[in-house]
Formats: C-alpha cells, sequence, structure tokens
C-alpha cells in the first residue's frame, strides 16, 4: 500500500489522508459537509458516551428542540444575532411544484411569513420555552443538554476542524443567581478538561476569551485551547456564562421567596466533532492514526496466523476464552480472521486506524507458549506469556493511555514559549512556534493589529498560569499578565 504523506512535508494532506485512508469520513456532495463512517461515527459514539455520562451524573438532562428556529426569535438579542448573521441558513419557502413535469422548483406562492433559521445554535429557541417553563425559584435551576447537529456556512472547510454542518451537545441552563451561574460555567469547563485530558489524552490550557473572541451574546467566555504537532491552536471547547442577556431578551423572569421578579442568569457551552480532528492531529504519526485506548471503539485487533482448520480450531481454544475474559472487564477486542486478507495486510489495516494494542497468534506461538503484542503508540512488539495475558494486558492498555498523553504534554510545554519583544514575536509566529506568552495591553485595538500584521490571535486569558506585570510587547503599554498567542485552526 502506498505510504501515507510524511506530516514535517505537508502537514495537510497528512491529516486528510489518515482521515480518507482509515475510513473515518468522506467528503459529502453538499458543499462543506463530510459523510461520518462507521469507524469515524463509532468514536464519536465513544466520545459521546464518556460525556453523556459524566453529565447525567452532575445532574443535567437531555432534552430535544426543534432544528428550525424562527427568524423573529434571533432578532431579540441583537448582539447574538450579529454574531452569526452571515454563517445562518435560511427556510424562505414551504413547497416544491413540478415545472414542466421535467423540472422541480420552489413555489413561490410557499412564502414563510417568519422565516426559519436552520439551527446555528439553540439559545433563542431554548429562551423562548424557558420563558413558559419558569415562574419561580422552585423552578430553578435547568439544567439541560441537546445532543444535535448545526449548520453554520463555512467558506473554507476542512474535515472535522471546520464544516457546514457538524455534530455536537449543547448545555444550557438557567439560575437563580448570577454566582451560581458562574460556578456551573467553569464547572463545566472542569467537566470538559477531563474528558479531554484522562480519557483523549489531550493536554489543554483554560482560560477566558478576550471580549472580541466570546461567544455573541455572552458576558463571558470560557475556553479550552490545545496545540496540534504543526504549531497551531485549536480551540476545542466553549463554557459561556450568558448573563442575564437572554432572559431580558426573551422576558424570562422569576418570583424570588421574598416575591419580587428577578431576571434569570444563564450558561451555555458545547463540544463537537471536532473533537475527531483534535485527536488525529494530537496523536497521529506517519503510520496512521494514533487512538487513545479510553476512546478507541476497538482496544486490541487479535489476528490468528494460520494453514489449516486444526491450527485454527486450536489458536480459537485460546483466543475465545481470553475474548471472553477481557470483555467482561469492559475492553473492546476484534477477532480477525478473514481468509481473503493476509496477515500482513492486516497489520496494515489496524496500524492506520490507531487501534491501540495488537495481539498475533499462531501454531508455533502457542507451541512455545508465547503470543507477539504490538503496541500502537511506540510500535514495540513484544513476546507474552499465553498464561499471563490476560493479566498483562489492562496494565498494557494503561501504560499506552499514559504514554500518549505524556508525549503530547511534553509537546505543548515545548510549544509554550515566553516572548517578550514584538521582533521575537513575529520571528516565532512566522514559524508556527505554538503558544507565544506574551503582555497585551488589555486593549482591542492592539489585539486587532498584531491579528492584521501576524494573523496571530489570542488565544485565551490563561486561568491558571501565574501572573506577573510587564509591558505589552506591542504598544509598550502597562500589562498585568501574560496572554496566550497563536495561529490556529
Amino acid at each position: 500500500m502506498k505510504k501515507l504523506t510524511k506530516r514535517n512535508e505537508n502537514y495537510s494532506k497528512w491529516y486528510n489522508e489518515i482521515i480518507l485512508r482509515a475510513n473515518i469520513a468522506e467528503k459529502s456532495d453538499v458543499r462543506g459537509c463530510m459523510i461520518i463512517k462507521p469507524y469515524g461515527f463509532s468514536i464519536w459514539e465513544k466520545i459521546k458516551y464518556i460525556i453523556d455520562n459524566i453529565l447525567k451524573y452532575t445532574g443535567h438532562e437531555n432534552v430535544y428542540f426543534p432544528l428550525l428556529i424562527p427568524k423573529s426569535y434571533f432578532s431579540k438579542e441583537y448582539n447574538h444575532i450579529k454574531g452569526f448573521a452571515k454563517e445562518c441558513a435560511i427556510i424562505s419557502h414551504y413547497r416544491l411544484k413540478n415545472y414542466n413535469n421535467k423540472n422541480i422548483i420552489v413555489d413561490k406562492s410557499s412564502q414563510l411569513e417568519d422565516e426559519l433559521i436552520v439551527r446555528p445554535t439553540s439559545e433563542t429557541i431554548i429562551w423562548n420555552s424557558y420563558k413558559r417553563w419558569i415562574n419561580s425559584y422552585r423552578d430553578l435551576p435547568i439544567l439541560f443538554n441537546q445532543w444535535a447537529n448545526i449548520i453554520r456556512w463555512e467558506r473554507r472547510t476542512r474535515f472535522f476542524l471546520r464544516t457546514s454542518e457538524f455534530l455536537w451537545q449543547e448545555g444550557h441552563t438557567a439560575h437563580s443567581t448570577k454566582k451560581e451561574a458562574i460556578n456551573q460555567a467553569k464547572k463545566i469547563l472542569n467537566i470538559y478538561t477531563n474528558v479531554l485530558e484522562n480519557f483523549m489524552a489531550i493536554p489543554v490550557i483554560q482560560g477566558i476569551k478576550t471580549d472580541s473572541e466570546k461567544f455573541a451574546g455572552a458576558e463571558k467566555t470560557y475556553c479550552i485551547e490545545s496545540i496540534m504537532q504543526d504549531g497551531k491552536s485549536l480551540q476545542i471547547a466553549t463554557s459561556h456564562f450568558l448573563g442575564q442577556n437572554f432572559s431580558k431578551a426573551f422576558d424570562v423572569r422569576y418570583s424570588t421567596e421574598k416575591g419580587n421578579k428577578e431576571y434569570v442568569w444563564a450558561t451555555s457551552w458545547g463540544i463537537s466533532t471536532r473533537l475527531i480532528g483534535a485527536i488525529i492531529m494530537t496523536h497521529s504519526d506517519d503510520n496512521g492514526l494514533i487512538l487513545p485506548p479510553k476512546i478507541a471503539p476497538i482496544q486490541i485487533v487479535i489476528i490468528p496466523v494460520y494453514k489449516t482448520q486444526e491450527q485454527l480450531n486450536l489458536i480459537e481454544k485460546l483466543v475465545f476464552p481470553l475474548k471472553k475474559f477481557l470483555e467482561k472487564r469492559g475492553i473492546n477486542i476484534k477477532y480477525d480472521k478473514r481468509i481473503y486478507y493476509t496477515p500482513g495486510w492486516k497489520f496494515h489495516e489496524y496500524e492506520i486506524k490507531g487501534i491501540p494494542l495488537r495481539i498475533t497468534i499462531g501454531k508455533k506461538d502457542i507451541d512455545r507458549g508465547t503470543v507477539e503484542v504490538v503496541r500502537r503508540d511506540t510500535l514495540e512488539k513484544k513476546y507474552i506469556s499465553i498464561n499471563k495475558l490476560k493479566f498483562l494486558i489492562p496494565k498494557i492498555l494503561s501504560k499506552i493511555q499514559d504514554n500518549i498523553f505524556n508525549v503530547a504534554l511534553k509537546r505543548k510545554n515545548n510549544f509554550l514559549i515566553e516572548v517578550d519583544s514584538y521582533e521575537e514575536f513575529i520571528e516565532k509566529i512566522k514559524k508556527n512556534s505554538g503558544f507565544l506568552f506574551a503582555h497585551w495591553d488589555g486593549s482591542s485595538e492592539t489585539e486587532k493589529k498584531i491579528k492584521v500584521e501576524t494573523n496571530a490571535t489570542i488565544r485565551c486569558i490563561p486561568i491558571n498560569l501565574k501572573k506577573n506585570i510587564g509591558k505589552c510587547i506591542f504598544s509598550t503599554n502597562l500589562s498585568k499578565q501574560r496572554v496566550l498567542f497563536a495561529k490556529s485552526y
């Protein structure tokens, strides 16, 4: 088989080739949209299962709101519609008709009085419903989550990272106090961080978006950023404190215990199929996909090597009890005895697909009392005693998970560079040197000028990194802390 393009030769081409060769997704006939294939969707299902369980454990309930939202709803919150106006898909008619018995055209007589927006996000339709559902402090808090698809017209699209349609979860909560809402937004940020670092092995930086980069309609946007192998930043998740903007726009008030009427406080937050792109770009190598065991749909593949049915029977006497033992412990295993592909072909296929652990068993292995075990993260090959195999496999998977995270963590730390002059900033940003940790004077004017001159944006104002006073790299004005600049996807 043809080898993948190397990352250092053409990173973008390498990324696209992995998606196609690993059978994760392919382009759709609809511009900007993609078809997520079974293997790619199984990765999303694994992610979804993890997040969904955590959200339910923390008291959130799943709901579903319509895909179509009346345009009039968007007009009620000006900053929100201003931020999404150029990305909205609009339905203006509700019927087609035959033309000359050959073509189908829009029936112009079916124009909608209130045009419909195909969901770019659900704040407006949800807050219109909250107006009916919230009357008293007894009705609060509301902790809702929705798994849905989103349409945002994109001029430049790229598998998973930026598509006109994508899948996500979006949380929408309502609270009686400002403090409770802010704590909720921060709580979700920490939940996302836990999922990303402990399950997907992606080390991240928590931060706050600047006013020019925050979510349209939010008072404050908390975000999670991570650095990819090419030195560009990727925004992976956001959690927004919406203040009372939407409750005032839709007149959602509640009666307090004292009988006063107060506007509700709100949050919204989301994470999407962009995560699949993040996993690919964070972990994979020139041989293909690398998946952390905790989110791999198939954690182990077992490949028998045999010439006769008798040999296969002997192998399966070992394989089936092993498979049953491990599956009872929550390990996903594929046993591939297809005869129309050679073992070598299978090795290559599962390497491209990033299966964490490959076990090969043949008649000679059984005679020796060992099997061949290959780790996908290091490509290390070992021969392990058959008697010890079922006890060692969980430990090996755990080591793979830890190693994948530590490799990414080391890279992130190497890509976090302090910069004290604009000259050095320009030099490093040209090379995509990663996160440039530099002083900024807090003005949107300086932020805009740096973006225009270098194509670098302020990815976030870090929450957990130490603060120190200095001079802005651009204006030399006083700066209270460093922020993270980078080129991004």
